[in-house]
């Protein structure tokens, strides 16, 4: 009798591994699509770069010669120094009460 329960545990091994080849992507165990591996189709859909983009915004111009100029003044270390900005004004007199006695 051994050997037909190990036949019968075979067959059974064998229909349950070919049920899970399903050609309509459906989950055959579960009943609903199968989503392996939507994780990975998402990341690769990412990094596809749109080979027309539209944008919402216009692009700013630029000059190549400008951007060439501030490559050489910044590797022979004649950087043009930026302005000194203020970006807040203090005023009042303010009093401090913290502290030890």
């Amino acid at each position: 009798m051994p050997i037909k329960s190990t036949r019968a545990a075979a067959a059974l091994g064998g229909a349950l591994l070919l049920s899970a080849c399903n050609a309509d992507g459906e989950h055959p165990a579960i009943g609903w699509p199968d989503r392996m591996g939507e994780a990975t189709r998402q990341t690769l859909a990412a990094q596809i770069i749109d080979p027309d983009p539209v944008y919402d915004t216009a692009v700013g111009e630029s000059s190549g010669e400008h951007a060439a100029q501030a490559v050489t003044r910044y590797r022979t270390d004649k950087v043009k120094k930026p302005e000194r900005l203020q970006t807040s004004t203090l005023s009042g007199t303010g009093a401090s009460t913290g502290g030890s006695q």
